[in-house]
């Protein structure tokens, strides 16, 4: 089969079908959301998982100034027919999103808020010039379009929308809201959340509230924000999160989607590279590939068949979270990681009310120490907040060793991708962190040639590191360089001295001094001594020292073993 024209980057359901791109069909999504009696839900999922789409679906499907019979043709939908008799093009609609809404003040913010509001009062001219409307709404109307509206015209806008499409239509309005959540993400990156917040809480309050004009509601969003918090007083309402089977496979692909769409690309080979980079997530006790990872390696594919899977998503999520809790959350968290990165999982309690302000917490100027906590962050805030994201996922039942007590949840990393993000926020905080450790102790035992005090604070700063390779020797030889590298101190890694490649060499040109490391990865903690004499002999057999014996004054050869946490040094 021939290339197959992929929506990548697509999330308008009418030109996707109007294109003929390929589409992997979700409208059961419309059937299931009407047997929900709730007048508001509330879908929340990771990004890049297609609510956009499904809620441009639900717009093309439902919007009574439209006729999108050939846009559904074909589509499961389209064989019920009594539902589409009552619901298709037969409600007025007013959807927006919130997804452009994230400026770095509070006042760019409004302002594009006001911008979103303003260009659905354009889409929505025609109420300028109905009779059914009242005419002081008109004049609201008028000014919204204008941006020129007041604070409290503003914060009430979409209650004003629906009023005046209901008394135009005859008919209550069903409400789409897409992304509700990102104002409030980014304003709490830029300091700045109680402003956003309470703009944000109005206008959901007056708009789903006790809304006599509203058919039902349907919002989208990464994170559950506590009711009280902004759905305060909204009466049936329902939360859908990746929790529950609810639209459990109507946000991400299923295992048959992606091998039918492989199938149909001519790549069903790459079945398993797929699956190992993009699959993973559960939503309620459905398995699910992340589409946007899946659509944009096959369409890399179709320009490069040979080409291995890449890390898509790192580049439309950020992972300050990950960054701020490192380190910040004390040993027990660290630890959880490590086993987190060696495939394995945690037993933790999950809270989905989860808060944006957890972020503002976390943005602490000090270095991150062992035992700091962030003083209204908690561990259960940070498994919460990267499971909601979509950087960990709940493990299938068996996947994990014991049963979780009432109210836990296991919980692992969904797959290479994730786990690459993980490394590599890893290493980064390492680099940066490793800097403003006191390393004076060290640098003396190293250059006085005190074996047992370099073991003493090797050990010390390596119990404050996570291991992100499992423990072998690349993590090792990315560790014990990393001590010395912005120290003043020139450090060559794996670099052919003598007859062969020295691990790590460490240049004190101030004083005359070179250090020449070996690391030995042990498997067992009595064996620590063994190696490290092993190092030693491999220095010697292979001369990485004696290049250096002429240019330095003190060349000091260093042996070093690791297991775990630990570590053993012996000095020749």
């Amino acid at each position: 089969m021939g290339k197959i024209l992929l929506p990548v980057g697509e999330d308008n359901f009418e030109l996707l079908r109007k294109n003929g791109s390929y589409y992997i069909d979700k409208t059961g999504f419309i059937s299931e959301l009407l047997q929900d009696s709730f007048k508001v839900n509330l879908i929340t999922r990771p990004r890049r998982f297609g609510k956009t789409l499904a809620m441009t679906m639900l717009q093309a499907f439902f919007d009574i100034r439209k006729d999108s019979r050939s846009l559904f043709c074909g589509l499961e939908i389209a064989g019920e027919d009594r539902l589409c008799s009552e619901w298709m093009n037969r409600w007025p609609v007013l959807f927006l999103t919130f997804k452009d809404v994230a400026g770095n003040g509070f006042r760019s913010s409004y302002h594009q808020l006001a911008f979103c509001v303003s260009s659905l009062c354009v889409e929505h001219a025609y109420l300028m010039d109905s009779g059914k409307v009242d005419s002081d709404d008109r004049n609201s109307f008028a000014r919204l379009k204008a941006g020129t509206a007041s604070d409290t015209e503003l914060r009430n806008s979409l209650f004003l929308l629906t009023r005046m499409m209901y008394m135009h239509y005859g008919k209550p309005v069903i409400l789409l809201i897409d992304e509700y959540d990102v104002p409030l993400a980014k304003a709490s990156e830029y300091g700045y959340y109680q402003e956003m917040l309470d703009v944000i809480r109005s206008i959901m309050s007056s708009s789903l509230k006790t809304n006599e004009f509203l058919q039902f509601a349907v919002i989208t969003g990464c994170l559950r924000i506590a009711k009280e918090s902004i759905f305060t007083g909204t009466n049936h309402f329902k939360v859908n999160s990746i929790a529950g089977n609810r639209y459990k496979d109507s946000f991400g692909f299923t295992p048959d989607e992606v091998g039918q769409l492989l199938s149909d690309a001519g790549f069903a080979s790459r079945k398993e590279d797929v699956k190992h980079w993009y699959d993973g997530y559960r939503f309620g006790n459905q398995e699910i590939y992340c589409p946007w990872d899946v659509l944009n390696y096959v369409s890399d594919l179709e320009s490069d068949p040979l080409m291995m899977p890449a890390n898509y998503w790192k580049d439309t999520s950020h992972n300050d979270i990950i960054k701020c809790f490192i380190g910040k959350m004390g040993l027990e968290v660290n630890d959880k990681l490590e086993r987190l990165l060696a495939g394995g999982c945690v037993k933790v309690k999950v809270n989905e009310d989860s808060d944006y302000t957890l972020f503002n917490t976390l943005k602490d100027t000090r270095p991150c120490e062992i035992g700091y906590s962030p003083e209204a962050a908690t561990e259960e805030d940070f498994w919460s907040v990267l499971y909601l994201t979509g950087y960990l996922t709940a493990a299938k039942p068996g996947d994990c060793c014991g049963k979780p007590e009432p109210g836990e949840i296991d919980l692992k990393i969904p797959n290479e991708e994730v786990k690459t993000i993980f490394q590599d926020t890893i290493v980064e905080w390492f680099r940066k962190s490793v800097r403003s450790w006191d390393k004076n102790t060290l640098f003396s035992a190293v250059w006085n040639g005190e074996e047992e005090a370099v073991t003493r604070e090797m050990t010390k700063l390596l119990r404050r590191t996570i291991s992100y390779y499992d423990y072998n020797e690349a993590f090792y030889h990315a560790f014990l360089a990393g001590l010395f590298s912005g120290a003043g101190y020139q450090v060559e890694s794996n670099k052919e001295h003598g007859e062969g490649r020295s691990d790590v060499i460490v240049k004190n040109y101030e004083n005359g001094q070179i250090a020449v490391f070996e690391v030995k990865r042990s498997r067992k903690k009595e064996e620590l001594q063994k190696d490290c004499e092993q190092a030693l002999k491999q220095i010697d057999d292979r001369k990485y020292a004696e290049e250096f014996a002429e240019e330095y004054d003190h060349v000091l050869c260093f042996g070093i073993a690791f297991y775990r946490k630990q570590c053993r040094v012996l000095l020749r």
